[in-house]
């Protein structure tokens, strides 16, 4: 009876450990998932600005049909959201390609480490007539 008991004992510890494993690993997958969701998120809202940028008069501050005045650094990206946006809770937001006549190219950078040591990289292309987003890792 007492070998018994002891089978008992470790099978169920092997039990909980092959539980215990496959909960953090969907716990990983999930919060990777969510960062992805909430970079993207941002990306639209930044997408949305450029938009209103685009169509805004230079006399208010906007492209009048151009999106010339983003460019690839910090002063660029800051003429449509704040200095907090920038670098928030879900990620870090950058102008990779500085805006031109015809579209502007954002990037988000999550802030959720995936397995191969690299955090989830997101781009949005900004048209006047919409956005194409791309996950690049």
């Amino acid at each position: 009876m007492g070998q018994q008991q002891l089978l008992l004992l470790i099978l169920g510890g092997v039990i909980v450990g092959i539980a215990v494993s496959i909960a953090i690993v969907i716990f990983q997958d999930n919060a990777i998932t969510k960062n992805k969701e909430a970079i993207t998120n941002d990306l639209l809202q930044l997408a949305v600005k450029a938009q209103h940028y685009y169509y805004r008069p230079k006399s208010m501050g906007g492209g009048s049909h151009s999106f010339v005045g983003l460019t690839a650094d910090s002063l660029g990206l800051h003429k449509i959201s704040t200095i907090e946006f920038s670098d928030n809770s879900n990620g870090k937001y950058s102008i990779i390609t500085a805006g031109d006549a015809s579209h502007v190219i954002f990037k988000g950078v999550g802030n959720v480490e995936l397995e191969d040591g690299t955090f989830p990289t997101l781009t949005l292309t900004v048209t006047p007539q919409g956005q194409v987003l791309s996950i690049l890792n």
